[in-house]
């Protein structure tokens, strides 16, 4: 008992020294001995890691100055106008933002096709900025660190610095959740920021509305229940609630104040919308990939995702599979699996076989997973100087029903023609001001087909379900 009292002694120890006045909220704030240079030094060591697991900024100088501008302007109102910040639109289609200590602040392009107006994309820039300067995002690394977090369940098991290195602190502890009362604090701050500056204090709220909708909509696609978010969504790593926001923003006053809407929707005009062939896309129940030339599918029932380092798809059933690339030294493909993959995994027999003349192998262990056991299947297909890699999870209960289904997927890996190659290109946002004649399916049918377009294109602008907008507003829809 000495000791146990003796340890907590310690863990408090620092957390009574790090308690301090933070003049954003004039209340305590505990970020262990972290100081304000060591915000910076974690903000500018963690932000490479950030950049390079999101896909990497957007390539576009005219939006990322756009974002800077809005969000600068917000700053210099805030209680800390001397702090440095750094506004980044990441290359991703994940709807989503957040801050690293030390005023890095990050949107992601899916984020910017979701929003209507400059003065809801101020609102998120707003939030974000309220944590920072209540020090939420440096309280949340501190307690990460106290907390000692790991690396990724599939690294852990495969030994796999490739699947590890993407859940380090900088793409990880991001995306952990804030607490209620963090959230309805940055709201508060934001609130106070934008109106400030002059922008309508209801837009946050409206904004709530559409990345609820939107969330809905995506967790219906990939057959998730309707609360059931996806775990990089916005709407699982900031909690908030529709009611919190609007009291939030009830203490700022009316909401009168400008939108900016035709500024920020020229700012987005060609904005590449979804997966960017350069990184590979997600073609329905395909994975296409020009700059690497490779192509495969996954089985009906299962969503595809393009992440940054791997690409995910899953099925409602609780089955996985992963799929990533890696460039390795001239080594058997068997030897391979056996000796660097699936080095600290028992494969027992790995089996050497052929997909469409690449050289493959492939072999299979069941692990005990934290949800129980897993059947883990490791299958590496070498192409050219590139080995090619699908990791498959599976509940026991289904491996063997979905054997056929996977091997498909496995022998569905094949080079892209260079006619498929040549004809993948990103689609965007364009604009479209609604003329005299102009029918809502008319409107759709300059969406890309897919299940779903009409909604996505009532929730992308704002539109109740089904209605036609008036003759001359400008709408977005997706093009290439």
């Amino acid at each position: 008992m000495i000791r146990t009292l003796a340890l907590a002694a310690l863990l408090l120890a620092p957390a009574l020294a790090g308690c301090t006045v933070n003049p954003a909220t004039g209340g305590p704030s505990f970020t262990g001995f972290m100081g304000p240079e060591e915000e910076s030094r974690i903000g500018r060591e963690q932000h490479p890691q950030v950049v390079r697991a999101f896909g990497g900024v957007y390539p576009d100088r005219r939006i990322q100055d756009y974002m800077t501008r809005v969000g600068q302007s917000l700053v210099r109102v805030t209680e800390l106008p001397d702090l440095r910040f750094t506004f980044t639109v990441l290359d991703s289609p994940v709807i989503n933002a957040f801050a690293l200590p030390g005023g890095y602040v990050y949107v992601t392009r899916g984020l910017m096709a979701l929003a209507s107006d400059e003065a809801e994309i101020a609102g998120v820039l707003a939030h974000e900025i309220g944590h920072v300067t209540a020090r939420h995002s440096a309280q949340r690394h501190s307690q990460q660190v106290v907390a000692g977090l790991g690396a990724a369940v599939v690294g852990a098991i495969t030994g796999s610095e490739e699947f590890a290195d993407s859940f380090s602190f900088g793409a990880s502890a991001v995306l952990q959740s804030y607490s209620r009362d963090q959230e309805f604090e940055a709201d508060t701050l934001a609130v106070r920021y934008l109106g400030r500056v002059g922008y309508a204090l209801d837009a946050m709220a409206g904004f709530l509305g559409k990345l609820d909708r939107q969330s809905r909509f995506e967790a219906e696609l990939a057959g998730r229940a309707p609360g059931e978010v996806d775990g990089l969504n916005i709407m699982s790593t900031h909690p908030r609630t529709l009611d919190r926001v609007q009291r939030a923003a009830s203490t700022g006053g009316p909401g009168q104040g400008r939108r900016e809407r035709d500024a920020y929707l020229q700012a987005i005009d060609g904005l590449v919308y979804g997966d960017d062939p350069e990184h590979g896309f997600v073609s329905g129940q395909a994975f296409i990939h020009p700059r690497l030339g490779i192509r495969f599918e996954v089985p009906p029932g299962f969503r595809l995702v393009n992440g940054a380092r791997q690409v995910i798809a899953q099925n409602p059933n609780g089955a996985t599979i992963a799929f990533d690339s890696a460039q390795v030294e001239p080594i058997a493909t068997a030897d391979y699996l056996r000796r660097v993959w699936g080095r600290s995994l028992p494969l027992g027999e790995v089996e050497q076989t052929q997909v469409n003349g690449f050289e493959t192998a492939t072999g299979a262990v069941r692990i005990q997973a934290r949800r129980g056991p897993l059947d883990l299947r490791l299958v590496a297909i070498r192409m050219d100087q590139a080995i090619h890699r699908f990791l498959y999870l599976t509940p026991p209960a289904l491996t063997q029903p979905l054997e056929t289904d996977l091997r498909r997927a496995t022998y569905s890996f094949r080079r892209l023609t260079s006619a498929e190659a040549a004809a993948a290109r990103p689609q965007r946002i364009r604009l479209h001001a609604v003329r005299p004649g102009d029918t809502r399916a008319g409107l759709i049918d300059f969406m890309p087909p897919e299940a779903g377009r009409g909604r996505r294109f009532d929730i992308m602008n704002g539109l109740a379900d089904g209605a036609i907008p008036p003759v001359g507003t400008v709408v977005k829809v997706i093009a290439e």
